[in-house]
């Protein structure tokens, strides 16, 4: 292991040229090192920079990595770093201040949670109320006004209209915080917002979110991930400056708001997705809420989401995670991620009329970006699941919880660590893992890759293009020049 600490380093740096992206090769002066980029077809040296290039793009960067692999060491530490931002007219030089401004919030005491998810009891809809004991909790629903013990199902129930979880959320407000299960969907959007600012202090000057602009995102289809990240970044932005008040906040000059977010990227303690959604969301407001389509925020320049591979396991690694997993509605699940492709999400939105065993295919309705599509069925995978059927007999949903409705993401996810873990399998993965597999597992399987596209549901061929980074496909068959000598 000493000598791997004795290998030269080469440094990977970002370089803009005419507006074109490039990577600039520095390492110390070497022979041997100058020698092997002038063998690699990819690079170049440039007289104008005095030093190696190649052109950003993560296949250059894997074979720079495959091309030094034992010989020296690919450091990219400085390629992923935010960008400098360019001076403009009026910039301020930041200091410790932004600490204070960076986070808004603050959070209330820690409370027991309360948890709230469908439940059908003869033919009704209500929702149960599920808690770990606690004497003030129960004492509460005791004497709550909307509340009332369900004796067959022994726990407290509610009825699902949005008035009594309005009045649940006040009575509850001092002894417990109150977390809905993925499979309640809410459309009242003064009520969501209510409970998504259950954990923030209220106190003087606090700014909610104004409610035109959560329904105006509801009202254009936007999903219910997105409406609550743009919300709560909102949330940041109006309550970091909740000294102006809103009618101030709202006069912003378009420099006042990008002064906050060359904060955020100058702290470096913010990942790239999220000072971009800030940017987003706080632009959403002005444009869409406000109606000033002059604030066009463009005087911030955006970070560049660094260019990771995905995760794959092996054949064999997925056979074993498969093999460990027992109960059959849960082997079912993983199968399903696994020999189609799935997203977690679609797996527990599948009904049971969309396994259409004639046509041996899946029908994904609603998938990301709202898209159908269809996909692969596995004909071992069938099998599975008529023996399931047969045993669980879901009424609706393919994979229902034991109170009926849909399974929950957070339980496939633990079902997926338990079996992960079972099997001995020590690479990282997530469940989505088993859908980053299924694709490169079928490129290395010779299928092409616009059929892999339709079948993953993505949009653009670009973005299925990234797994021919991670396959093996064919490598195997390259003889190494020095077999040849």
């Amino acid at each position: 292991m000493a000598y791997l600490h004795q290998l030269p380093v080469l440094f990977l740096n970002p370089l803009d040229h005419e507006g074109k992206r490039f990577i600039r090769i520095w390492f110390k002066p070497n022979p041997f090192i100058s020698k092997r980029l002038k063998e690699a077809g990819w690079t170049r040296y440039s007289k104008t920079y005095k030093c190696f290039v190649m052109h950003h793009t993560s296949q250059a960067i894997e074979m720079t990595h495959q091309h030094f692999q034992g010989l020296a060491k690919v450091d990219t530490r400085y390629l992923y770093r935010p960008r400098r931002l360019r001076p403009v007219q009026g910039a301020v030089i930041l200091q410790q201040e932004s600490a204070a401004l960076m986070e808004p919030l603050e959070k209330v005491p820690v409370r027991p949670v309360m948890r709230l998810q469908p439940l059908e009891h003869q033919g009704k809809q209500y929702v149960q109320l599920s808690f770990q004991y606690s004497k003030e909790i129960y004492t509460c629903l005791q004497h709550s006004k909307v509340a009332r013990w369900l004796p067959d199902m022994q726990c407290f129930v509610i009825s699902t209209e949005s008035d009594s979880l309005h009045k649940l959320l006040t009575e509850l407000e001092a002894v417990a915080q109150v977390w809905l299960a993925q499979t309640m969907h809410i459309k009242d959007m003064a009520l969501q917002a209510r409970l998504w600012e259950q954990n923030y202090l209220k106190g003087d000057g606090y700014i909610a979110c104004p409610l035109g602009y959560l329904e105006k995102l509801f009202l254009l289809n936007y999903s219910p991930s997105t409406i609550r990240t743009y919300h709560s970044l909102l949330l940041r932005f109006l309550n970091a400056h909740k000294d102006k008040g809103l009618g101030g906040i709202n006069a912003f000059s378009e420099e006042a708001i990008n002064h906050y977010h060359r904060q955020m990227v100058q702290a470096g303690t913010y990942s790239v997705s999220f000072v971009n959604q800030s940017i987003n969301a706080v632009k959403f407001y002005y444009q869409r809420i406000l109606l000033r389509h002059e604030v066009q925020l463009n005087q911030v320049e955006r970070p560049e989401k660094p260019e990771r591979l995905p995760q794959v396991l092996s054949k064999q690694d997925v056979a074993r995670i498969l093999s460990v997993t027992e109960n059959l509605k849960h082997r079912c699940m993983l199968q399903l991620l696994y020999a189609g492709g799935l997203r977690i999400g679609e797996v527990i939105n599948l009904k049971l009329t969309d396994v259409q065993s004639d046509r041996n295919l899946l029908l994904i309705r609603g998938g990301k970006g709202k898209k159908d599509r269809t996909t692969l069925l596995s004909q071992k995978l069938l099998e599975n699941l008529r023996a399931y059927y047969k045993q669980y007999r879901p009424k609706v949903w393919l994979f229902e919880g034991q109170a009926g409705g849909q399974y929950t993401v957070e339980s496939i996810r633990n079902v997926f660590r338990a079996s992960k873990e079972k099997a001995g399998v020590k690479a990282p993965a997530t469940p989505h893992t088993l859908r980053h597999s299924f694709a490169t597992h079928l490129l290395e399987q010779g299928t092409d890759l616009r059929y892999i596209q339709v079948l993953l549901g993505h949009r653009s061929s670009k973005t299925t293009e990234i797994y021919t980074h991670i396959t093996t496909h064919a490598l195997d068959r390259i003889v190494s020049p020095l077999d040849n000598l």
